[in-house]
């Protein structure tokens, strides 16, 4: 009804943009805009065993989640690749909710039940749950109107559960996967229309627009977050994709003794920012070269930053070409175009 471009994605049928892409992507870092993402999967985990099975699937340490607190985390595949990043939420004591990523909830579905020898119940409510992203620094405010619920207390990455445009226990989630501000939403498919419609109604003072899933890849991309399906998937492992940091070695998990390998001796690859300093697009599959032409990797996620008007991308390359600073090429349309390793956070915020 919003006359936004529609496209397949992960066997649903998404809104890529309402308006342009550049324009929904400022309107996040500028102000508030609203994300459709109910495709996203849920996964609830609940029972005596319900942390045990989270610890053995996951390489961060969920045991030292309160109730009321949500991690990044990654499920290794038994072979050093990954097979979701994920986000863990402890809800109450002894249930936890995943949320996985939509082209994966199938098989993310299978492999928890295949490693769940200890009783945990599961239970996958992504079908009848929806989700909505409220993205930008007016996100808070927008809200708060909605809610008796202290939002500006909330700390990142904290959520609680309570009445939010009159719909009782909205799971309210101080989370997102932009960089900017902003909250996560989860509730019931009947009320989906409810809360979209009371969320742009508080939004208008505040310019709110709905946001499509174009302006969400370039948004976290400028941020240096990882894609599943681009720059990480079953051949990546997080040592390479600069995971470290969600992976726990305090814990036994899956992988476990050939992550820390990895993390000891090195890895022949690591996942980093580029920052073109020639003009043109980097996109994903496009060879990467050293100063000789000697091919070192290649691009998996690339696109023009709107904050920036250049080419940025993410890309695996040789580790000793990993280094903040070094000079190399990307090859667009037949051109050999250089380009600069950088931070993989692209924008200050």
């Amino acid at each position: 009804a919003l006359n936004a471009r529609m496209a397949p994605f992960a066997g649903y049928n998404m809104p890529i943009s309402y308006t342009t892409v550049t324009e929904e992507h400022m309107t996040v870092r500028q102000h508030v805009g609203v994300f459709d993402v109910s495709h996203m999967g849920e996964l609830w985990l609940s029972g005596p065993q319900a942390l045990p099975l989270i610890q053995l699937l996951t390489t961060n340490d969920a045991s030292v989640l309160p109730c009321g607190k949500a991690q990044y985390s990654c499920m290794p595949n038994g072979q050093g690749g990954i097979v979701d990043d994920i986000l863990v939420y402890h809800v109450q004591p002894e249930r936890y909710l995943l949320v996985v990523n939509a082209s994966n909830i199938e098989k993310d579905e299978a492999w928890i039940a295949a490693h769940n020898t200890m009783g945990a119940v599961l239970d996958n409510a992504s079908d009848r749950t929806s989700q909505l992203a409220v993205q930008g620094p007016d996100a808070c405010k927008v809200l708060q109107q909605l809610t008796t619920a202290d939002l500006f207390a909330m700390p990142n990455y904290t959520f609680l559960t309570d009445t939010l445009a009159g719909v009782p226990e909205v799971l309210i989630s101080r989370t997102g996967y932009t960089g900017s501000d902003g909250f996560e939403l989860y509730f019931p498919n009947a009320c989906g229309v409810a809360v979209w419609n009371a969320v742009f109604e508080a939004g208008y003072p505040y310019g709110i627009k709905p946001i499509g899933l174009g302006a969400r890849d370039t948004l976290r991309l400028e941020m240096g977050y990882c894609l599943y399906g681009h720059d990480i998937d079953d051949t990546t492992s997080p040592i390479e994709a600069g995971l470290g940091w969600i992976t726990s070695f305090n814990k036994d998990f899956i992988d476990k003794d050939l992550l820390l390998q990895q993390k000891q001796q090195g890895v022949s690859r690591r996942l980093v920012g580029l920052r073109m300093k020639d003009k043109g697009i980097p996109r994903q599959g496009f060879p990467v070269t050293d100063v000789s032409g000697r091919l070192i990797g290649q691009v998996t996620s690339g696109t023009i930053s709107p904050c920036l008007k250049e080419g940025i991308a993410l890309g695996y390359v040789a580790s000793d070409q990993a280094v903040l600073g070094q000079e190399v090429f990307i090859e667009i349309r037949g051109k050999r175009l250089a380009a600069e390793v950088v931070k993989r956070t692209f924008v200050s915020l």
